[in-house]
């Protein structure tokens, strides 16, 4: 199975922990070499007319950018990330974490542990709150 397959069933657990409503973050980690795109960390945001995108934090060696993109964009911003230079992404929920991991021969895997938060984002708990999801 190729990377980007399994990546797609990571994103669509992304998908899923956002209408579950158990989303806490998600990040973007592990390069390949050393590259001046450190880490990417991506969050909730919710919109003024009570829908939501995700916020981008690109960390690089010397300053930190931020960006805005809806799910389809982000989906296909992240999966372009992987291999170049990523090769972890880690979703952070209130139920799990899960590891999408992809290796020198392209082969892809997804591993579940314990999960790190507690409690979801307060993006995700506001949309909740406002039964937006």
């Amino acid at each position: 199975m190729s990377y980007q397959t399994v990546f797609e069933e990571f994103f669509e657990q992304v998908k899923s922990s956002i209408k579950e409503g158990t989303f806490a973050k998600l990040t973007m980690a592990k390069t390949i070499g050393d590259t001046d795109l450190k880490n990417i960390f991506v969050r909730l945001h919710l919109l003024e007319n009570n829908e939501y995108n995700f916020a981008f934090t690109f960390r690089y060696k010397t300053e930190e950018v931020e960006q805005f993109h809806s799910v389809e964009q982000t989906f296909l911003i992240l999966s372009s990330y992987i291999k170049n230079p990523f090769t972890n992404a880690l979703l952070f929920t209130t139920e799990k974490d899960l590891i999408f991991k992809v290796n020198k021969k392209n082969a892809a895997s997804l591993t579940e542990q314990a999960p790190t938060f507690k409690h979801a984002s307060d993006v995700m708990l506001e949309m909740i709150e406002k039964k937006i999801v």
